[in-house]
């Protein structure tokens, strides 16, 4: 007898194959049928009118802490997601155990916006080693969940404070290699690094990986290679700026080295640019040469980020402007009331030194896009600019006025380039290369900035709203490319045999909502959290995590272990 029937339903089955009405029996957990069968059903579910696609994986999210207060990795499941990958940037709390708390606590609240207060109160640290952290999450997470190791992580417990700009001696190399080894052994899947300038612990300064040398860098590709089912994810200064050749060599090299693939993030795509995503594929088609493969994760819509004086990010980067978003909040409130402070601080903005953060200075463009308190009630959505001459006031002056009413809690989002035709043309294209996959969410981090969880309902209402792709195509970017890609085994396709991580979702509303500030972190700590449009029921392993448009609790995920539950992608020259 099946658990379920769904019936009635438009099929997506993940491979690109054209859409069809079909019947999906789901039994133990797999799909046990699809098209017209006898059997007889527990229950039967009424799918008419909606589609029915695999469950979407999310190659780059940053879960591993919020899974510990929150098993079911909201609001991910909400927009279809029903495998999640973390641990990447080279950030993972194992296995550093307790001895490294504050300053990994301290790392992952500065360069992932992750509250300290969340994190302190919401993580037990009572783990010794990689295996002993992923044994916490067996059995009790709402998505598949699987996670790479850190290579900052592994140097600070390899070289104490000495990883934070020093080189690795010999020793500490082979001693990173014995940790990296041990985890992927309990089940990690592969090795994440990162060289990003834009990547500083708590003390602001360089993450640990930052220093590792190309030979470090390889001794650890080694390692993943004696392992099956692992792979490599990366960050390199070029991920943002344009590669180097050296850096196209690194990860040609890395990739080789591991014998797997090597993914990076993140590959932004623009008609302002329309060449410039070219140049950075080049490094894949360079890489395939010599055998290697590198390939790109790209999101589907356009960034937003929200910004606030009360935590400062990116605001802090401007000149000047540190010292004071770094005075506790209510010497905060007095500098930004100060008009002398204003000048210095606008003065900072508009600077040569401010570089490319100088686009924020033009304070009439921005938008308020949340308030607090009742005086500023009804500001939200409406433009500096408009505040400041309905009030017959400076720019600067009405948003710092605002700010302030509101303890500094406003959030505050920069002009968003509009999409034009051109954009989305050239968008689809790009999800449609081999050398990309539709990802890079980041969705668990920047808590204070953005939800990044929107990735994939943006991608269907992009579909929906401008035609990018086809339905079949959006399904097979978001399950079977990127499940491929990481060898996850019965995942990512609608087909016999295959785990029953499912999506219904409405093609005529589907999309994602508005952003707000919801207070419901450990320690009281707040976060941007944004729900869905148009899915309506989530299967993960054929049990119900989000069932008419809601979270259930239920928490059937697997915990994904390399080698067990992932194949080896391995690449033609290793």
């Amino acid at each position: 007898m099946l658990d379920l029937l769904v019936t009635g339903a438009t099929v997506l089955d993940g491979t690109g194959a054209p859409a069809r009405t079909a019947d999906v029996g789901l039994s133990h957990g797999r799909v046990a049928s699809v098209g017209p069968t006898d059997e007889p059903a527990q229950a039967r579910l009424d799918a008419t009118g909606l589609m029915l696609a695999p469950g979407f994986v999310d190659l780059h999210t940053h879960y591993d802490a919020q899974l510990a207060w929150d098993p079911s990795a909201s609001p991910s499941p909400l927009h279809g997601v029903t495998t999640v990958f973390g641990g990447n940037c080279g950030f993972t709390l194992a296995p550093a155990g307790p001895d490294h708390a504050d300053y990994l606590m301290r790392l992952m609240a500065r360069v992932e916006g992750m509250p300290l207060a969340a994190l302190s109160s919401g993580l037990g640290w009572d783990w010794t080693s990689y295996g002993e952290w992923l044994d916490t999450l067996e059995g009790c997470i709402g998505p598949n969940a699987g996670f790479l190791v850190g290579h900052s992580a592994l140097r600070r417990v390899a070289m104490g404070d000495d990883a934070v700009g020093e080189a690795a001696s010999p020793g500490a190399v082979a001693e990173m290699v014995r940790l990296l080894e041990e985890a992927l052994s309990a089940g990690g899947l592969g090795l994440s690094t990162s060289q990003a300038p834009t990547h500083n612990d708590g003390d602001g300064r360089p993450v640990p990986s930052r220093a590792a040398a190309p030979d470090e860098l390889l001794a650890l590709a080694g390692a993943v290679r004696r392992h099956a089912g692992t792979t490599l994810e990366l960050i390199l200064p070029g991920c943002i700026n344009g590669f180097t050749d050296a850096e196209v060599e690194l990860m040609t090299d890395l990739s080789l080295a591991a014998g797997r693939p090597a993914n990076w993030n993140v590959l932004g795509v623009s008609s302002l640019n329309p060449t410039g995503h070219e140049r950075q594929l080049e490094a894949s088609t360079r890489a395939e040469r010599r055998g290697a493969k590198v390939v790109a994760l790209t999101l589907p819509h356009a960034m937003s980020i929200r910004l606030s004086f009360l935590t400062g990010a990116i605001l802090d980067g401007m000149p000047g402007w540190g010292a004071v978003l770094g005075l506790p909040v209510p010497e905060r409130m007095k500098a930004l009331s100060d008009p002398d402070v204003r000048r210095r601080l606008a003065a900072g903005a508009t600077s040569e030194e401010a570089g490319m953060l100088r686009f924020l200075a033009t304070w009439h463009r921005l938008e308020i896009a949340e308030t607090f308190a009742p005086e500023t009630s009804g500001l939200a959505g409406r433009t500096v600019g408009d505040i400041a001459a309905e009030r017959g006031q400076d720019p600067f002056d009405a948003l710092l006025d605002v700010v302030i009413a509101d303890g500094l809690r406003t959030g505050i989002r920069p002009p968003a380039m509009r999409q034009t035709a051109e954009d989305w043309k050239l968008k689809a294209d790009v999800w449609r290369d081999p050398r990309t996959v539709v990802g890079g969410s980041d969705a668990g981090a920047h808590l204070d900035m953005m939800c990044g969880a929107i990735y994939s309902t943006a991608l269907l209402a992009s579909v929906r709203e401008h035609g990018t792709l086809s339905w079949e195509e959006a399904a097979q970017q978001l399950s079977d490319v990127p499940a491929r890609l990481y060898g996850l085994r019965h995942r990512g396709r609608i087909a016999e045999g295959y785990s029953a991580d499912l999506v219904l979702f409405d093609p005529e509303r589907v999309g994602y909502g508005p952003e707000r500030t919801v207070d419901d972190l450990p320690g009281g700590a707040s976060r941007i959290y944004a729900g869905s449009e148009g899915v309506e029921h989530v299967y993960v392993n054929g049990v119900a995590v989000v069932s008419q448009g809601r979270l259930t609790g239920a928490t059937p995920g697997t915990l994904l272990r390399s080698g067990r539950d992932t194949d080896t992608v391995a690449v033609p020259g290793a």
